[in-house]
C-alpha cells in the first residue's frame, strides 16, 4: 500500500522533484546560515514571484521568467551591498515588497488573470510537475551541487570571514555573485515543490538540525542534504494519502524533526553534565 505511489506518473515526477530540491536546498542554504543571511531565499521567492507573472502575462515559461527575475534580483543585491551604498536588510526588504507588488500587478494585467493564478507557485503544487520541468530542475539542481561543492572551501571562506577572505586573496565579489546566483537557482527549482513562500524553510531548517548533531561544517552539509531528501519525499508520499499541500507538509515535517532533535540534544546535554 506504501508504494500505491509509485503506479502514477505524477506522483513518480513528484517524488523526483522532491529529491533534487531536498539535494539542493541545504547544500546552498548552509552557505546562507554561516553567512547569517537566512532570509534571503525569501527575498528572491518574491522577485521569482514578479518572474512567474510576468511568464504568465507574455505566455512564456514561468519557470524561466522566474528564473531570470531571481538571478537578476540576486545579483543586484549583491552588487548593492559590495559597493556599501546600503545594508544588505535594506535591500532585502527592497526584494521581498518590490517583488510581492510586481507579481500582484503584472499578474493582474494578463487575460483573466487575478492573484489567485499565482497559488501554484506561492504554496507549490508538486505534482502538477511536467516532464519538461523536471527535465529544467535536474539541470539547475546539478548546478547547484557542482557549485556549492565545487568551490565549497572558497564559499566556505567567503562565509566564515570575508574580510579574511578578501585579504587572502580570494575573489569575494565573484564568489558572493556565485552563491547568489546559485540561491536564486534553488529559490526556482523549489518553487514547484514547497512554493516561494516557503522556499527559505527548506534552505534553512535541515542546516539548523543538522548543526545540533554534528561537529564539522563538512558533516553538517552532508547531513542536511540528507534530511532535505528525507523530509521531501515524505512529505509529497504523506500529503498524498492524508490529501494536504505539498509544501506545507514537508516544512511542518522539517520543523518536527528540528523540535525533536532540538530536545534530544537538550536531554542528552543534561544527563552529561
Amino acid at each position: 500500500m506504501a508504494l500505491e505511489v509509485l503506479r502514477y506518473e505524477f506522483m513518480q515526477r513528484a517524488l523526483v522533484a522532491a529529491v533534487l530540491i531536498g539535494l539542493a536546498a541545504p547544500s546552498v542554504g548552509i552557505y546562507l546560515v554561516q553567512r547569517r543571511l537566512s532570509l534571503i531565499g525569501d527575498g528572491l521567492g518574491h522577485v521569482a514571484l514578479a518572474g512567474v507573472a510576468a511568464g504568465v502575462l507574455t505566455s512564456n515559461e514561468p519557470v524561466l521568467t522566474a528564473l531570470a527575475a531571481a538571478v537578476a534580483g540576486a545579483v543586484a543585491i549583491e552588487v548593492i551591498r559590495a559597493r556599501g551604498r546600503t545594508s544588505g536588510d535594506v535591500a532585502l526588504a527592497v526584494l521581498f515588497y518590490g517583488g510581492i507588488a510586481g507579481g500582484v500587478v503584472i499578474i493582474s494585467q494578463a487575460p483573466g488573470g487575478t492573484p489567485g493564478n499565482l497559488n501554484t507557485y506561492l504554496f507549490g503544487a508538486i505534482t502538477t510537475t511536467t516532464s519538461d520541468d523536471l527535465a529544467i530542475f535536474a539541470v539547475l539542481t546539478l548546478v547547484v551541487l557542482v557549485v556549492t561543492r565545487g568551490l565549497g572551501r572558497y564559499l566556505f571562506a567567503v562565509s566564515n570571514d570575508e574580510e579574511y577572505a578578501l585579504a587572502s586573496g580570494l575573489p569575494v565579489l565573484a564568489l558572493n555573485l556565485a552563491l547568489a546566483v546559485v540561491t536564486a537557482v534553488t529559490v526556482v527549482v523549489a518553487m514547484r515543490v514547497v512554493g516561494l513562500l516557503l522556499v527559505s524553510a527548506l534552505m534553512i531548517i535541515p542546516v539548523a538540525t543538522a548543526q545540533l548533531v554534528t561537529r564539522s561544517f563538512r558533516a553538517t552539509g552532508m547531513v542536511a542534504s540528507a534530511l532535505g531528501t528525507v523530509v521531501s519525499v515524505l512529505g509529497v508520499g504523506t500529503s498524498y494519502y492524508v490529501d494536504t499541500p505539498s509544501g506545507g507538509t514537508i516544512v511542518l515535517l522539517a520543523i518536527a524533526v528540528f523540535v525533536l532533535v532540538a530536545v534530544g540534544a537538550a536531554v542528552r546535554e543534561r544527563l552529561s553534565s
